[in-house]
Parts: C-alpha cells; sequence; structure tokens
C-alpha cells in the first residue's frame, strides 16, 4: 500500500515539474525580448549620393516591415550631395510610419546644404554641440549673380533657370518646416542666403528639437516624448530598447565604389579602350568581355549621377581623333583636336558644382596623356601590322611562289623555303619553273592553274613585305 503510494507521489511530482518546465522557459524569453526591443542606427559620413541613399532607403523600409521597431535613428556629419539623392531619402523619411530622430553627430560635424533638409524631414531634429546645420542653398546657384539693369529687354535662360531652381528649393524646405513646426523663416534663409547656425542658435530659433550630445543621451531624453506620425500623436517608449547599429552592406559599397566620379571615368575609359583593342586585334576576346562589362558598369553609374552629356561627347569626340591620328598621318592635326577635346569632356563630364562629384584634374592629366600614347603608337601600331604580309603558318604558303624539283605532270615536288613539298598540277611543269601555290590539303601543295612562267618583277612584288 505505501508502495503504491509512493509510486503515485513521484509520478505527480514529475507531472507538475512537466507542466511547470515550459512557464520557465517562456517567462525570461518574453522578458529578454521586451528588453531588447532593437533602434536601428544609420549613419550618413560624408558626400551624400546613389550609395547613401540606396543605403538608408533600404535600411528604413526593413525597419517599417517590422512590427517592434520603437524609433530609427540617424547620424548625421556632411557637407551636402545631390538632390535627387536627398529628395529619395526624405521621401522614404515622410512616408515611415517609425519615428525618425536625426542627430548632427559627433561634435564638430555639420548638417550642410542636403544635410539641413533631411534634419528638417525627420521627426526629431537633434544637435550636439559644437555642430552647425545651414547653408542650403542649392550649389550651381550658389555664386553670386551677375548684376543685370531692369530695364534690359531680356535676360539669360541661366539666370531665370537659377530662379527656379531656388524657388523651388525655398518651397521644399518650408514645406517640410511647417509639416514639422519648426521655424521656416529661418529654413528660407538657409536657402536664399545660405543662413547657418550653431547647435545653441538652432534650439533657440526652434529649428532643432533638442541638444544631445551621444545618440545614448539622445535616447534617453526621447523616452516619453510625444511625436506626430502621420497626423497621429504617438509617446514614444524607449526604456527597454537597445541601439543596434546598421553597417552599408556589399550592395550599397559596391554602389558606393562605381558612383565614385573618378572610378565610373575610369570604368568608362576601360570600356572603350577594351572594345578598340577587340576590333583593332580580335582573337580570345578578353579585351571585348573585359571592356563590354566595364562600359555597361559606367552606364550604370552614370545613369546615377549627374552627366553631363555634352562632356561624354566630347570625350569620345577626342578619343575618336586621337584613333584617327593612328591611321591616317595627319601632321599632329587630329591629334592636338583629340587631346583637347578629350580633356575639356572630361571636365564637364559631371554637371555638379560638389567637388565630391567631380572627377580629378590630376587623373584627368594622367590619363590624357597615357591614352594618348596608347593609341597613336599602340594601337596604330596594331593597325600597321595587320596589313603587313603574313609570314608563318599555312597562311604564309596559299599564294607564294614555289619552284618545280623535277619535270611532273600531276604529282610530283617542289621547293619552297628551303623545304621539298609534295605538289600536284593537272598542267604539266617544268624544272625551275616558279609557280603560285593556289591551296593546300593535308601536305600537298596544289599548284595554280595556269602554270605559267612570270618575270621576276611580279614575283618579286608579291613576296615584299
Amino acid at each position: 500500500m505505501y508502495r503504491w503510494a509512493s509510486v503515485f507521489l513521484l509520478l505527480s511530482c514529475a507531472l507538475l515539474a512537466a507542466n511547470a518546465q515550459p512557464i520557465q522557459n517562456i517567462n525570461p524569453k518574453v522578458a529578454k525580448q521586451v528588453s531588447y526591443r532593437q533602434i536601428p542606427l544609420l549613419t550618413i559620413k560624408g558626400a551624400i549620393g546613389p550609395a547613401v541613399s540606396d543605403y538608408l532607403v533600404r535600411e528604413i523600409s526593413a525597419a517599417n516591415a517590422k512590427t517592434n521597431t520603437p524609433l530609427i535613428l540617424i547620424t548625421l556629419d556632411t557637407p551636402g550631395g545631390l538632390s535627387a539623392s536627398l529628395r529619395d531619402i526624405n521621401k522614404s523619411i515622410l512616408s515611415s510610419t517609425v519615428p525618425i530622430a536625426c542627430l548632427v553627430y559627433p561634435q564638430g560635424a555639420r548638417a550642410a546644404s542636403a544635410g539641413t533638409y533631411i534634419l528638417y524631414a525627420c521627426h526629431v531634429a537633434a544637435m550636439a554641440s559644437a555642430t552647425t546645420l545651414g547653408a542650403a542653398t542649392p550649389v550651381n546657384i550658389a555664386a553670386p549673380m551677375a548684376p543685370q539693369s531692369k530695364d534690359s529687354p531680356e535676360k539669360s535662360n541661366a539666370s531665370s533657370m537659377e530662379k527656379k531652381v531656388l524657388n523651388d528649393a525655398i518651397a521644399y524646405i518650408r514645406s517640410l518646416a511647417q509639416l514639422r513646426n519648426r521655424n521656416a523663416e529661418w529654413a528660407e534663409k538657409a536657402v536664399a542666403e545660405a543662413a547657418t547656425l550653431t547647435a545653441d542658435e538652432a534650439l533657440k530659433a526652434k529649428v532643432i528639437d533638442i541638444i544631445a550630445e551621444t545618440p545614448q543621451a539622445l535616447i534617453s531624453q526621447l523616452d516619453g516624448k510625444e511625436v506626430s506620425i502621420n497626423q497621429q500623436v504617438t509617446q514614444l517608449q524607449l526604456a527597454n530598447t537597445t541601439l543596434v547599429t546598421k553597417d552599408p552592406d556589399w550592395r550599397s559599397q559596391f554602389l558606393a565604389t562605381i558612383t565614385d566620379p573618378n572610378i565610373a571615368y575610369i570604368l568608362m575609359l576601360i570600356g572603350i579602350y577594351g572594345l578598340l583593342l577587340e576590333f583593332y586585334s580580335p582573337g580570345v576576346g578578353v579585351a571585348g568581355v573585359t571592356g563590354g562589362i566595364s562600359l555597361l558598369i559606367a552606364m550604370y553609374a552614370f545613369q546615377l549621377l549627374p552627366v553631363n552629356f555634352v562632356g561624354v561627347g566630347l570625350v569620345i569626340l577626342g578619343i575618336t581623333l586621337l584613333v584617327v591620328e593612328s591611321l591616317v598621318p595627319s601632321f599632329g592635326v587630329f591629334g592636338i583636336g583629340g587631346v583637347a577635346a578629350f580633356v575639356i569632356g572630361s571636365i564637364f563630364l559631371f554637371n555638379t558644382e560638389l567637388d565630391h562629384f567631380k572627377v580629378s584634374l590630376p587623373l584627368i592629366a594622367a590619363i590624357a596623356f597615357i591614352s594618348t600614347l596608347f593609341i597613336v603608337f599602340a594601337l596604330g601600331f596594331i593597325w600597321r601590322t595587320r596589313k603587313n604580309k603574313i609570314v608563318s603558318g599555312q597562311e604564309e604558303i596559299i599564294n607564294a611562289w614555289v619552284t618545280v624539283s623535277d619535270d611532273f605532270t600531276g604529282n610530283g615536288y617542289v621547293m619552297f623555303n628551303g623545304e621539298r613539298w609534295a605538289a600536284n598540277s593537272i598542267q604539266p611543269v617544268k624544272k625551275g619553273q616558279k609557280i603560285k601555290v593556289k591551296s593546300i590539303k593535308g601536305l600537298t601543295l596544289n599548284l595554280a592553274l595556269p602554270a605559267t612562267l612570270v618575270n621576276d618583277k611580279e614575283q618579286a612584288n608579291d613576296n615584299h613585305i
């Protein structure tokens, strides 16, 4: 009786332990999930271009796809960037259902030009001490306009376009300021007059919301703060969160590499020269394949960059003139014109005043010099070599002159370059007669018809190299 009672007691304890075990496993897991909600930390450092735009847009979309993302944090340190890339980033920010905070960080950083627009677009704008923002005038009209008389009957097309670009930029940043309830008057000055502010001045002018020294300090200050998302007020709950740095992946790094103006420029030239080499000296096809791939990658990069197609045309014209110089002796006329067109086109290849998106002048000078040497001498040598008579292999024998060793009709022997060859002729030939080779079959030479004697002048012309 006691034995059965003991068994029953052990079974009861085992069942209780089995039921209690899942509770012990679930509670810490749930607690861990709550304690470690992740805040993606994105970084903008340097000029804003296609690679930065691709990186931010994809990371913001990925964060919005998750249901438990409480906030997206962007640290900003940029001198500006391309308008198209800026617009893509701001579209992603404005359509985000997850609040986005932007912090100009670290100390000494700036949010100039395009960075000011991004700061205005974010739900929360913050700056670290000793940072600046502003100077948001579009760079292609940053230089002072030439004075014009009010009585002048006509104005330049460039001036009209500058005004359109300026007014569009002012309207754009004012709309962002009104959306986020920030200082719209100063935003207009930042665009029209290239005004700038320090962090303390920006906080007093209600351009930013918070001054925070680090991303962690910003998160602490934002906990419990209310933000407006799609006209709905949301309170940020950031007590149980952790920052997770999201670095650019291989796609963004590859895009950053090929959209570097110097790299894209070099890829374009490799593509052109590779195809030229393949045309001049067809063979295995390595030059053609390399050139084709490089040219396609360069074209992809160009459609993401502000390319000036007049510059592209001048580069191609310059290369064409250099090729003509290598083929046709022109006493340097085509060569000088080609170098001039190549250099001018390279300088104006990208339609922007941003130094980060221009081709380096030392690189242009070096490539112009190397290109001149390569095209005029290397391609010229290859072209002249192709026109020379073949002096080896089977091609050397066809249409060559041979000497008959003995009289024969049908099969016999002839001498070629000191070697004795089997030959075939349907007409009688005589010893010492000079005859052209019509074709070769195996190791037998088929002699041309009619087999007639020729004078020494004709033979010398045919054998001339």
